[in-house]
């Protein structure tokens, strides 16, 4: 082979390389293009980012994390970031989190929300901040083939505050569709499944627990803030039939994220144990995620 065919097939292999970088790179796109509704005047406005924080944000969106084509199985989730409906904790609870669920081979989609209780809003957590996440669920189900995921293995995943807004999402009554909604805002806004991390008390005990989908959730024993809506939550489901599994970490806080930072193997390693629990309810494979068979022993 000539210097210059190898020059050649140097320049090939790298712009091949540089494209699948450029196609695996983060994308975010808004859920409503014209605004979303009661925030257009401000959708300009620039978000406002401190530290690893996201906060003032008016055009709600999704940052799309496409899992590796070569093990992606169409399994998708939503990830909902906390971070007390104030601010979002973005890196920890949003973009972690979606890299974590992209080893699974589940494709993340990471909302930014209109946050109710930072200064100066006038936002409302029921009607903006869970009116984002529905769209969202909306939005993924109506471009599902643009990126390879099944519609009916869609799961929300919310952190803290995030998880107050998926059990507002998926454990409560849909509102009506309003009479000038979009195509979009026509599709189910209920995700296929749910998981909970130390989600808030915002939306617990569930107003609509036996039309639940199937849930799983997680918080430390010390968090005096969320360890008592899961156990709450657990119970509702549990006592009404939905396939729910629950986990506590003894001697741990809020805020253990996907376990990066901690010492304690339990937390470390809970998301292989959401992976077991995605997998023993068919979400990871094509065609699967129906009702759970119980267990024989």
């Amino acid at each position: 082979m000539t210097i210059k065919r190898l020059w050649i097939v140097a320049l090939l292999a790298f712009a091949s390389r540089a494209g699948a970088q450029e196609a695996a790179r983060p994308v975010s796109i808004p859920l409503w293009t014209q605004g979303a509704p009661g925030s257009e005047q401000r959708r300009a406005e620039p978000e406002i980012v401190e530290n690893t924080y996201v906060r003032n944000i008016h055009q709600p969106s999704l940052t799309v994390f496409r899992a590796d084509p070569a093990h992606a199985n169409g399994a998708a989730v939503i990830v909902i970031p906390g971070g007390g409906h104030r601010m979002l904790v973005w890196i920890n609870e949003g973009v972690m989190p979606a890299r974590t669920l992209n080893r699974f081979g589940v494709t993340a989609f990471v909302l930014k929300y209109r946050l109710a209780r930072e200064e100066g809003s006038k936002y409302d957590i029921a009607r903006d901040a869970a009116a984002d996440a529905r769209r969202a669920v909306r939005w993924v189900r109506a471009h599902a083939a643009e990126y390879g995921v099944d519609p009916r293995r869609l799961g929300l995943m919310g952190f803290s505050a995030g998880g107050e807004v998926v059990s507002m999402v998926a454990d409560a009554p849909a509102p009506a569709t309003p009479a000038n909604a979009d195509a979009i805002d026509r599709l189910s806004a209920r995700p296929d499944f749910q998981v909970l991390v130390y989600p808030g008390p915002l939306g617990i005990p569930a107003p609509a627990a036996a039309g639940a989908p199937p849930a799983f959730m997680v918080a430390g024993t010390l968090d005096q803030c969320c360890a008592m809506p899961v156990l709450t939550l657990y119970q509702q489901l549990r006592t009404a039939g939905v396939s729910v599994e629950m986990h506590l970490f003894a001697d741990t806080d809020h805020a253990f994220n996907v376990g990066m930072h901690s010492e304690r193997l339990g937390v470390a390693h809970w998301p292989d144990r959401l992976a077991d629990w995605l997998a023993d309810g068919g979400w990871l494979r094509p065609g699967g995620g129906s009702k759970p068979t119980p267990g024989n022993y």
